[in-house]
């Protein structure tokens, strides 16, 4: 099956036998949203469990995770993750405005 999200120039194929991959081991892939509470309210709406929305600090240097979507909402800050029926895990990445060459 093959996935074009309105507007977009990229496509998401799903099905069987398209990579010697084993189920279950893509970890991380992105999916980049321009509302990600609006994302995250349509995949729940349709029984997937989304982590609520999220976004990371450094202040100590380390990745440390933090509820609610980045103070100043700047895009790629804010993030949500779900996990497929095969047990692939997916992160939501908001991105109102892409930086140029992106």
């Amino acid at each position: 099956m093959q996935l074009t999200p309105p507007g977009s120039a990229c496509s998401i194929h799903l099905g069987r036998r398209l990579t010697p991959a084993a189920p279950g081991t893509a970890q991380g892939t992105y999916l980049v949203v321009s509302d990600i509470d609006q994302a995250r309210a349509d995949l729940t709406s349709r029984g997937v469990e989304v982590s609520e929305v999220y976004h990371n600090v450094y202040d100590t240097g380390d990745q440390e995770r933090v509820d609610g979507p980045a103070p100043d909402r700047r895009s790629y800050a804010s993030f949500a993750s779900f996990t497929d029926p095969d047990g692939n895990g997916w992160l939501l990445q908001e991105v109102k405005e892409r930086q140029p060459g992106r």
